[in-house]
């Protein structure tokens, strides 16, 4: 084998590897927009539930209109949120405003016996859980991206093609506590 060869095997080895990790930085992007599509459906059947929790509770309103207010802020945010971002303080605000609302059920028992509001409490429990797999997933899929496009060589092809850093779908660490703490309730 001449050296003229070994050189093209080289360049040629080169520029395979080159496409591979073009190709692994374009399937991770593509799972990223899935991911992240799946979270975004959660969120809107979330969204789309709220209105008839509100109307279940609105015989309650003499007693907490500002909860339900709040519930309804949160859900219009969270409706018009564009980034990644701002979606995840909407559902950050939505939580809280949900986690009080819930609380206010143990005061009222007429409303915590009420079976459609029981039902749509075990069905916003689902979606809860579904956004927190999904969550769970595009956190890992970004996590793999980033790393991808940090690590050497791959750092240059992803520099050379516009792969840029995305961020995390968090859950504020303040908000989770104050969902879980309960309300103060006077009647």
């Amino acid at each position: 084998m001449s050296f003229g060869n070994i050189i093209l095997l080289v360049i040629a080895g080169a520029g395979v590897y080159l496409i591979a990790i073009y190709n692994k930085l374009v399937s991770l992007r593509a799972g990223m927009d899935a991911a992240w599509s799946d979270i975004d459906v959660q969120l809107k059947r979330r969204y789309n539930l709220i209105p008839a929790l509100v109307d279940t509770v609105k015989g309650y309103k003499a007693y907490e209109g500002e909860t339900l207010e709040k519930v309804i802020a949160a859900r219009q945010q969270g409706l018009t949120a564009g980034s990644v971002e701002e979606k995840a303080q909407a559902a950050n605000m939505l939580s809280g405003a949900l986690g009080k609302l819930f609380a206010l059920s143990e005061a009222y028992p007429d409303l915590k016996a009420n079976t459609n509001f029981l039902k749509l409490q075990d069905e916003l429990g689902s979606i809860e859980h579904a956004i927190q797999n999904a969550r769970r997933y595009y956190n890992a899929i970004v996590r793999d991206y980033n790393a991808k496009i940090e690590s050497f060589p791959d750092l240059f092809v992803a520099q050379k093609f516009d792969f840029t850093r995305r961020d995390y779908f968090e859950l504020d660490e303040s908000e989770a506590e104050r969902v879980r703490q309960m309300p103060k309730i006077d009647l």
